[in-house]
């Protein structure tokens, strides 16, 4: 009679991983920290120049104007490329005329393909000033805290 009750108990846990990892048994007292939201940066304040990411490392700076051409009167356009290998480091910008042009050229643009990448189109940040520590960390030199 003790041994049939012995089994029923050892019946009841989980075997294998499932008992290893389960939550329901589990006596640790580690307690995960709360959730917390991952601040976004604000979108960036509509101007005439755009941030272009997302792009194939053999996009170049006259395929990068030619598509947003048809948009509006591109002044300039650039990839961002590599000094060594000269190929794109993935993402560029496009100046335009004006602010509707510009507005129009996210609308056409965001989350098209341009040789054969979807690309994401959004108004470009101005640089942070020299000196200033980077948005994020909130002046510690070591990262998130």
């Amino acid at each position: 009679m003790a041994m049939r009750a012995a089994t029923t108990v050892v019946a009841a846990t989980p075997r294998g991983l499932r008992g290893l990892f389960s939550t329901l048994t589990s006596t640790s007292p580690f307690v995960p920290p709360p959730m917390t939201q991952v601040d976004k940066p604000s979108p960036a304040e509509p101007s005439t120049n755009l941030f272009v990411s997302g792009l194939n490392k053999r996009t170049t700076t006259d395929g990068l104007k030619e598509a947003f051409s048809k948009f509006g009167e591109v002044l300039n356009a650039k990839v961002v490329t590599d000094r060594a290998s000269g190929y794109s480091k993935g993402f560029g910008f496009v100046r335009y005329a004006t602010l509707e042009e510009a507005a129009a050229g996210i609308k056409g643009m965001d989350g098209q393909f341009l040789d054969g990448w979807v690309i994401f189109a959004e108004y470009a940040r101005p640089r942070p000033l020299p000196g200033s520590p980077p948005p994020g960390n909130n002046g510690s030199p070591y990262g998130r805290q």
